[in-house]
């Protein structure tokens, strides 16, 4: 699958199949994670793969989070705000946009999680304080029953390049 092709087939999964994610599949995704560009190659990102219930379970409390508990793997981004103080979110964000390409290819699904309360999430994963949990992706095959959620969302037309263009200046 080409780039274009992975961008273009990528939904957002909220249901998954009980089947375990294959370890060399995971460590390619993760791979493309760690290969991501950052400011200054600060790389101040930390992902946290979470495959245990009990800790899936606290991950779902978030009000859009809930499918996370039946999630075979949560990845969890962290960020190193000391490290990288102005540019730690955009860089996990970078490396897990990355992960969720790696893994459409893979034919794997994911979806990006930023409904969480980081207290908890903190917690549970025992995250040190200069870093800060960013987002979250479930990762996991996807179940063939109907998602009517991700239906409505990719029914909804998308914006036109004209309306989110522009050359030279901002509206021309």
């Amino acid at each position: 699958m080409k780039v274009f092709e992975a961008v273009q087939s990528r939904r957002s999964v909220r249901a998954y199949e009980p089947k375990s994610i294959p370890e060399e599949v995971l460590l390619k995704i993760l791979e493309s994670g760690r290969l991501a560009p950052s400011a200054s190659n600060r790389q101040p990102w930390h992902f946290i793969v979470v495959k245990d219930p009990e800790k899936r379970k606290v991950l779902s409390e978030g009000k859009y989070a809930h499918f996370l508990a039946e999630t075979p793997v949560v990845i969890v981004g962290c960020g190193d705000a000391e490290l990288s103080p102005r540019w730690y979110a955009v860089d996990v964000t970078i490396a897990l946009q990355q992960m969720v390409l790696t893994a459409t290819e893979e034919g794997i699904g994911t979806c990006w999680i930023g409904s969480f309360d980081e207290e908890p999430v903190r917690k549970c994963l025992k995250v040190p304080e200069r870093f800060k949990v960013v987002a979250m992706l479930a990762v996991g095959y996807p179940k063939d029953k109907l998602d009517l959620k991700a239906l409505l969302i990719k029914s909804k037309n998308r914006k036109t390049l004209k309306e989110i263009t522009s050359k030279e200046e901002f509206g021309e």
